[in-house]
């Protein structure tokens, strides 16, 4: 994308930040959900992926697999943007951060390599098409290794395993899943205003392996964690309560049990800050 494109995408966000709005599927009638407040403690739960909005309109699409819950971003914008900011997500799956910062009057500006709707523009979130200090916050949810087909784009990071065998000249297992979030994580760094914030949502990640006793845990949090300390100042890290219903499933708790490993039950929200100098 030129820059003069992104400067009218930046533009149509600001003069239009309805567009979209009438496809989004409608969800339960407001009052269903207990009301959103801002919340006061480390550690988040809240009932349901999406809150009641003004319209009675799901955030994003309910559907889409490994979608973010909207009332994350909902409390990250109350939090640590105002009304008119322009906020990024370089992974923006099927848009439940745009249709946040609508809901919130923030101008959203969304990327992914393979964009669900017409407000968001394709793109390898390790390039951004945007200019140097140029948005009040940054918001990502990546992939969490490969448990998700998101693309078919051979760049995707989704395709990247984060608990791959050591190469002989990698540091860590995973080393290329790694390198290629830094290249993400640099990006935000370039392009987020001094002294304003992001925040990254992840979950560690677990799976079986023949021949490997007690299964491979790739510990992804603390990873991109230590990476983005080489670029910001942590502000906090919450917890955030996994609402999957796989989780309610009883096979899945007897393997658990049997295998001798854990089911994710939480993931972690970094808040980040990028110091000014």
């Amino acid at each position: 994308m030129s820059r003069e494109n992104f400067r009218k995408q930046v533009e149509r966000a600001a003069n239009n930040p309805e567009a979209g709005r009438d496809d989004r599927p409608r969800g339960p009638r407001p009052g269903q959900r207990p009301p959103l407040r801002v919340f006061t403690t480390t550690l988040w739960e809240y009932p349901s992926q999406h809150y009641d909005a003004k319209d009675s309109r799901f955030q994003g699409s309910k559907d889409y697999a490994g979608a973010t819950p909207s009332w994350v971003i909902w409390q990250l914008l109350q939090r640590y943007t105002r009304k008119g900011d322009t906020v990024l997500d370089p992974m923006c799956g099927s848009g439940t951060t745009l249709d946040v910062c609508t809901d919130l009057e923030r101008n959203g500006i969304g990327f992914d390599l393979n964009p669900q709707r017409a407000e968001i523009t394709k793109n390898d979130s390790r390039e951004l098409p945007v200019e140097n200090e140029s948005m009040d916050f940054c918001f990502v949810d990546p992939p969490y290794s490969t448990h998700i087909d998101y693309s078919d784009d051979d760049r995707c990071i989704g395709k990247l395993d984060a608990g791959a065998p050591m190469a002989r000249d990698d540091v860590i297992p995973g080393q290329a899943y790694y390198e290629s979030m830094e290249e993400v994580i640099s990006e935000l760094y370039r392009v987020l205003k001094p002294n304003r914030y992001m925040g990254l949502y992840v979950s560690d990640s677990w799976r079986k392996q023949k021949g490997v006793k007690g299964g491979v845990f790739m510990p992804i949090g603390f990873e991109l964690f230590s990476i983005m300390r080489d670029y910001f100042r942590p502000v906090d890290i919450i917890a955030v309560v996994r609402g999957n219903t796989k989780l309610q499933r009883g096979n899945w708790h007897k393997s658990a049990e049997q295998d001798n490993f854990f089911l994710r039950g939480f993931n972690y929200l970094f808040i980040m800050k990028k110091e000014a100098g």
